[in-house]
Parts: C-alpha cells; structure tokens; sequence
C-alpha cells in the first residue's frame, strides 16, 4: 500500500476544531463532557481535536490534582484520551493532564497526543510556570507543578504540529526554538483579568510572526472553586486572522487548515528566512559608541 502524503506537503485542506470547557473537580463528569464535544467536533468533520487545559480537573483548589495524578502511560485520563482517538479515527491532543513526577507533592502539567490508532506519540510537558499577584488574585503554579525541559514538536498528517501549554504563550523563543512548524496548539486556562487583557493579541501575534496556524482550545467560564477563565477559544491562520471563536461556555469552534494557502503566504513574506539574530549567540552591549 502506498504511504499517503502528509496533508501540508500535499496540498490537501483539513478540518480542526478546538474545544471549550468550564471543568470543575469532578473528573468523570468532565470526561462526559469532553466525549460529548470530542464526538460532536468529530461529527463536524473535525480531523484534529484539541481539548483545553485541565480539561479533566479544576479543582476546588491547586492541591485538587494531586489527588487524581496518573503514573506516565497509565490511568483513566490517558485511557479515555486513546480511546476517543481510536473510535473516532481522529488525532486527538489532550489538552494537559496532570501526571506523576519525582516530587512527592508536585505533578507535570502534561499535554499528551494521540493518533488515529489511539497511539500516544508525544507528550510535552509545560516549561514556563504562570504566577500572577495581582490585587486579590494570586497564581502561583511552581508550588504544585514541576516545570518541563524539552521542546516538542510533532510531526504529524498534518504537518509539524508545536506543542505548549497556557503561560508559554507569552515567550516567544518557545516557538522559535520549534524550528519552523506548521500548526502550534495552545490549550489553556487563562485567567479572566489576564485573557482579557491578552489573550487574542498573543495568540494572533504567535500566529503572524512564524506564519502558522494557532489551535487554542480554552477553559471559559465560572469554576466551582470561584476561579473565572477567559475562554475565547479560537482558531487563527497565519496572517493573523481569526477564523472561529467561542466567548463563553462549553463549545467547540471549528475551522479548514488550508496548507497550500500557508505555503503561498511563506513565500510571499519569507520572513522566516529572512532572520539574522540567533539570540543565543548575540553579544548584547549596553550605551552608544561616544563622538568626539
């Protein structure tokens, strides 16, 4: 049988579709609801699904997670994730899940992808740790989470697809360091005041400044434990243009990647090749040259 060719080497258009969830603390109630927006995206014509940020557990506090961790490889979370894959044929990246680590009482914040065949074939592991203490609000994740190390980038049907998780959203070497991809997925749980504020702006900027599409499924609404998120799950081409998007509530937002347009938009403003700074051999020097 003849391997087919990737879709972004092809030329071939697919369907992707981000979903929205309001999660509380409760994990079987949230995998109910995550297989009922996995089946509805699917039935959609969705080829790609990505799940939110803690999408199987916001708990009533930070500490809420520890409880319900899974060893690597192995737990009711992981086994739903490659079940869905599996029985809707579809590649299915999970959002983040928490997962065991050396430390006693901390876990790995854990985006995990599965193909087809219900195969996991990459997990990334969050690198940078949102804290946030603003007025009443205080965010402070290294307490619980112990960060990752690795970039990872997949290379898929559809493309090289970059992985990253909420807060990495605002460091843009993260995605440089991916070496060029093709889509890069952003699941998260921004906070009301913060997505407000910033959301769409970094995420659209992601977008245009390495000519990829952005998959951001997000958290959007009022949590058990008080917590509000911003939501505004959206899909965004590589000119930086928003193609769906969800406000609030459970919900999924759909859109076609199409790669012969991103390809005509590379060549068109190779900016990608167009970089001279390689910022980890750029000598930074402080002041001007004095004039005489």
């Amino acid at each position: 049988m003849t391997k087919s060719k990737p879709a972004a080497q092809s030329g071939s258009a697919f369907r992707v579709a981000a979903i929205q969830m309001a999660s509380g603390p409760n994990v079987p109630a949230n995998l109910a609801e995550a297989e009922r927006l996995i089946g509805l995206a699917a039935q959609q014509g969705a080829q790609l699904i990505a799940l939110p940020e803690y999408f199987a557990i916001m708990g009533m506090k930070e500490t809420d997670k520890l409880a319900v961790m899974e060893k690597d490889g192995k737990g009711p979370i992981q086994s739903f994730l490659s079940n869905q894959a599996k029985r809707h044929k579809i590649w299915l990246i999970g959002g983040s899940i928490p997962l065991a680590c050396d430390s006693p009482d901390k876990v790995r914040n854990s985006c995990l992808v599965y193909d087809s065949h219900g195969k996991r074939v990459a997990r990334y592991d969050k690198i940078h740790l949102f804290g946030l203490n603003l007025g009443t609000e205080h965010y402070q994740e290294e307490k619980t989470i112990e960060a990752g190390n690795q970039v990872v980038v997949v290379d898929s049907p559809f493309g090289r697809i970059g992985l990253s998780i909420c807060y990495d959203l605002r460091f843009p070497e993260l995605y440089r360091a991916m070496q060029g991809v093709d889509l890069i997925v952003i699941p998260s749980a921004f906070t009301a005041t913060t997505g407000k504020a910033h959301f769409e702006t970094l995420v659209r900027a992601r977008a245009i400044e390495n000519l990829a599409y952005v998959l951001a499924p997000a958290q959007g609404g009022y949590h058990l434990s008080g917590r509000e998120t911003h939501g505004d799950s959206m899909i965004v081409d590589p000119w930086g243009v928003v193609l769906d998007h969800l406000p609030r509530g459970s919900g999924i937002v759909l859109a076609t990647i199409n790669p012969a347009y991103q390809h005509h938009l590379r060549a068109s403003l190779p900016a990608l090749a167009h970089r001279t700074l390689n910022c980890s051999h750029l000598t930074v020097t402080s002041g001007s040259e004095s004039t005489t």
